[in-house]
């Protein structure tokens, strides 16, 4: 008779395949941190509120007489809450039916690889939802024109910070690119983790390739390496072990946890992920989202209970450049501008 709590060989397998999650998981968000630029993640406290700054032109200056000194525009800093970090949890199961009908190999090792990249596509679906709010805008003629365009705005944004800046990363719709390659001759696409990319494009350090969930057609959109950040939060925690949830994480930088336990009662293999992953870009003006086409302006008068348009209202500076506003609820009686965007045939 056996002896009690011994571990056996099928102990050691489940444990070697919830290390071996842990570790690929592990593995793949180093390649991305590295493709993106970060430089290491930022370990935080849960429930840390992450907050994006912006400027905003509280008031224009009346562009001078002659002979007369021009007034200053008054600007200032704000914040807006993006996210609280939270520790999340996932299960992905396989009934013991499965693994009879389709074998080991087949339902769990393959599901676990697809449930691996759902989980990282799901920390970085949100961040290009929060991308496409960018409020650096602006258009070009062609999908090569929009990349300049959209790069040139992110390095003139941070030289007026005086910021410096080690490379930019650009992301577009992979319609948009393989219509462009129709033309044109460039590096070979790369694939990993479910991601599409392309090395040192046109000036970028990375350009990303996504559906047209993750980016519409016809936008591009950029940032500087140094706008990029990876927050977690450990899953590790001693209290979690103590109340018996035991998580198998791997490395100095804990991002995931893994635990695969059995349920006899319905016959499954479930495995648990626990991680509290949030990508962030600090200025969110520091973000340039440009259209391929010719824009266009109009001014409109705001209303009392007028709301913003779905492409947003705009401001002009002093120099006559069209920014957009990232306030929820534009003054009543101030004149903004509606943009639209038209793509040549």
């Amino acid at each position: 008779m056996a002896k009690t709590n011994l571990t056996k060989s099928a102990d050691i397998q489940v444990t070697m395949r919830a290390m071996d999650f842990a570790t690929r998981f592990a593995a793949n968000w180093e390649h991305m941190r590295n493709l993106l630029g970060i430089m290491r993640p930022i370990k935080k406290n849960p429930g840390t509120k992450l907050k994006s700054k912006y400027a905003v032109i509280s008031t224009l200056a009346t562009p001078p007489a002659e002979g007369e000194a021009v007034s200053y525009t008054k600007a200032e800093v704000k914040e807006k809450e993006y996210a609280s970090i939270t520790l999340e949890r996932y299960a992905k199961s396989v009934t013991i039916d499965a693994i009879n009908d389709h074998g080991f190999e087949v339902a769990c090792q393959k599901t676990d690889e697809e449930f691996l990249n759902e989980l990282q596509l799901d920390v970085v679906g949100r961040w290009y939802a929060y991308l496409r709010t960018g409020t650096l805008t602006g258009a070009g003629a062609t999908f090569q024109m929009a990349l300049a365009k959209a790069q040139g705005l992110v390095r003139n944004k941070f030289k007026k910070m005086h910021k410096g800046i080690t490379g930019v990363v650009g992301f577009c719709n992979i319609l948009d690119v393989y219509e462009y390659l129709g033309t044109q001759t460039v590096n070979n696409v790369e694939q990993e983790f479910g991601l599409n990319y392309i090395k040192n494009f046109l000036g970028y350090n990375v350009l990303f390739l996504l559906a047209e969930d993750e980016i519409p057609q016809g936008t591009v959109i950029a940032t500087p390496v140094e706008n990029i950040a990876l927050y977690y939060v450990a899953p590790d925690d001693n209290d979690f072990s103590r109340a018996g949830l035991m998580y198998v994480t791997d490395g100095e930088t804990n991002l995931i946890g893994v635990s695969i336990q059995p349920d006899y009662n319905t016959g499954e293999s479930i495995t648990h992920a626990l991680h509290g992953m949030t990508l962030f870009s600090e200025y969110i003006d520091g973000i340039a989202v440009v259209n391929i086409g010719t824009e266009s302006f109009t001014a409109v008068e705001t209303t009392t209970g007028k709301n913003p348009a779905a492409e947003g209202w705009y401001e002009k500076d002093a120099n006559n450049n069209y920014f957009r506003t990232t306030d929820t609820a534009p003054a009543t009686g101030k004149t903004y501008y509606t943009r639209s965007v038209t793509r040549a045939a």
